[in-house]
């Protein structure tokens, strides 16, 4: 029978058995240090003889040297909190050890030569701190994350700098890379093992991939001047965190309200609706599941609560080849953990035959289509791209679904859907017209689209653009003091998503009641206030973050609607979520439509694209900017 001993885990261990741990090997490192003082000065490895003639220095050092650590408090020294302190009381206690060995080798008339004192000492701090060194390394890598760290710069190599490294270096988040600094003395210098660069770099290593954002930590400088350093590099592209001034630390307003990111739910002005239902992982369990556009923000969150419903499959589609790549990375560990087979699909969902060999190859159960061109004013001014990969892709990707006949394909829509203004809202709108139209002629697959609100937290909302605004101290740009949006989070659009799979009945549209739209200024508003800054009422006060009214952009609604029609709204089995029957196309009218926008395309007419949104898409109407009239105009 052979006896198990289990490891002993350091997390496990009681302050108080750290540390005798310690003390332990503090007091045994002794007769090793000075064994290796006696061979290193005999040159030889078993100086037997020499050291029996001194044998006396081992009681007597390790009994005076255990009750020195002791009184020293070594074993208490904080292992994550080793610094040049720790390191002069080690000094203090070895150089204890050198006299007391002097000492004794004179009153016992030892014939051991002079020099093994002071190579004991010198043998003995430098186990003292390799032990250490060795066991915070091993800490170190125990607790190392399983998510890649944020690389990071700070602008700033002052006292302030290397203290907010070392919080960085533990925070189990970001990774400091270097520090960047003003001063031209300092440039090129290694601090706490970093270089100090030129702010003039930031640009190119942000672009490169080297840093993702930098911390500024510059509390000497006044107010402004970390203003306009912020600005200066947001303008840039960089994304800024300001670390305030001890002044402020002492106040109370600190480092927990200015460095910290907003999350989604605090600006939901409502409760986070509960989508946890156990349904969902019925309807994915062990099936084959396909997500387009796996890499966006939608779609990656859609990737991520998959996982948990246990798929037997799981296909990321997408176009951007780094985007794909990211959301492979991140998921390879955790299908890994479930079991589940992971499959990365470069394409376009505007390829029909791509699309249908990785339909086809993969056996696809279930297909939730999020890849869509979605920024209003880029879409605005890329009509035809927007046209060819939001309305012909989805009508490739979705009668390919049909002939291979996937079990349940689920369209991502938006709002902007509903009496469109913009050209982003017409094709998504239009989108909905294939997907409904196409359920009228296949019965092997169950079509069912979902709208969302403004989602917080994705690319383009107003949460990442606030942020950074706030972070340059801003002014932070609302297009007018009336818009209103619906909103929800990032899992809760994910979640709604899935639902629609799992309750999908063919041709449904599916909602979410997200309560009363929020006015955009009372966002940004709020979001000002809970980082701990005040809003500016006038234009000339020194202190607050101004909001500046901008005027609406090209194809932009004061507010959005969920429904063309609401009266045909009926429940589902979740309370929070609403299915509605909208007017649809005929087979002709939809097979027309998209005739007119391949010929458009093909020729580059945007005006004929227009002329077909008009007469095709229901409540469409060509946008009319009206010019704000600000006070004093």
């Amino acid at each position: 029978m052979m006896l198990h001993v289990p490891p002993v885990d350091p997390e496990r261990l009681s302050r108080r058995q750290k540390r005798y741990l310690f003390f332990t090997l503090d007091v045994l490192l002794i007769p090793v240090a000075l064994y290796f003082a006696f061979a290193l000065r005999h040159g030889r490895v078993f100086p037997a003889e020499h050291i029996a003639a001194s044998w006396i220095l081992f009681p007597v050092l390790m009994a005076a040297g255990a009750w020195m650590i002791w009184a020293k408090k070594l074993p208490k020294i904080k292992l994550m909190a080793f610094d040049i302190q720790a390191l002069r009381m080690f000094a203090s206690v070895s150089v204890g050890l050198v006299g007391l060995s002097v000492i004794v080798s004179y009153a016992f008339g030892l014939s051991a030569p002079r020099s093994i004192p002071l190579i004991f000492g010198a043998v003995f701090l430098l186990a003292l701190i390799l032990i250490r060194l060795t066991l915070l390394a091993a800490l170190e890598f125990l607790a190392r994350p399983k998510q890649p760290l944020k690389p990071v710069a700070i602008y700033g190599a002052g006292t302030t700098g290397i203290q907010l490294l070392s919080v960085l270096r533990k925070s189990g988040e970001y990774q400091p890379m270097l520090f960047v600094d003003d001063n031209p003395t300092l440039k090129g210098l290694i601090i706490s093992g970093l270089e100090v660069l030129s702010p003039s770099n930031l640009s190119k290593l942000v672009s490169d991939g080297v840093i993702d954002r930098v911390f500024i930590a510059i509390p000497s400088a006044r107010a402004a001047e970390q203003k306009q350093i912020a600005a200066r590099l947001t303008e840039a592209g960089i994304n800024v965190q300001i670390l305030p001034s001890y002044v402020d630390l002492i106040a109370g307003l600190g480092s927990e309200n200015k460095l910290r990111t907003i999350g989604p739910d605090e600006l939901l002005g409502r409760d986070k609706v509960d989508l946890n239902i156990p349904t969902i992982a019925m309807a994915y369990a062990d099936k084959s599941v396909m997500v387009t556009g796996a890499g966006g923000s939608i779609g990656s969150e859609l990737c991520r609560q998959l996982i948990g419903c246990k798929p037997a499959k799981l296909i990321l589609f997408e176009q951007n080849e780094f985007a794909l790549y990211s959301i492979e990375q991140e998921l390879a560990p955790l299908a890994s953990e479930h079991g589940i087979t992971l499959c990365t699909r470069l394409g376009s969902v505007t390829n029909a035959s791509r699309v249908a060999s990785v339909l086809k190859d993969q056996e696809v159960d279930t297909v939730l289509h999020a890849a869509a061109y979605k920024h209003v004013p880029l879409v605005e001014d890329n009509e035809l791209e927007g046209a060819r990969n939001n309305v012909l892709g989805t009508q490739r990707l979705a009668e390919a679904c049909a002939q291979a006949k996937v079990e349940r394909f689920i369209l991502v829509s938006t709002d902007k859907a509903v009496r469109p203004t913009n050209v982003m809202g017409a094709t998504k709108r239009m989108a909905e017209l294939v997907v409904q139209d196409l359920q009228t002629r296949t019965s092997s697959t169950r079509f069912a689209m979902v709208r969302f609100g403004n989602v917080l937290g994705s690319s383009g909302s107003v949460l990442p653009l606030f942020q950074r605004q706030i972070r340059a101290g801003g002014p932070v740009t609302v297009t007018h003091p009336e818009v209103t949006r619906f909103f929800m989070t990032i899992p809760e659009a994910a979640r709604l998503v899935l639902l629609a799979g799992a309750f999908a009945e063919g041709g449904d549209v599916f909602v979410l009641d997200m309560g009363q739209p929020m006015k955009i200024v009372d966002i940004a508003q709020r979001m000002i206030e809970m980082t701990g800054h005040r809003v500016k009422e006038h234009p000339d006060e020194d202190d607050g973050i101004a909001i500046e009214i901008t005027g609406l952009r090209p194809g932009e609604k004061l507010y959005e609607e969920l429904l063309i029609d609401d009266k045909s709204l009926v429940g589902t089995p979740h309370p929070k979520i609403l299915r509605a029957s909208e007017n649809r196309l005929s087979e002709i009218e939809v097979a027309g439509m998209i005739k007119e926008i391949s010929e458009a395309i093909e020729r580059g007419d945007e005006e004929a694209f227009r002329n077909c949104m008009s007469r095709r898409v229901d409540g469409y109407q060509e946008p009319e900017i009206t010019k704000l009239t600000l006070p004093g105009e």
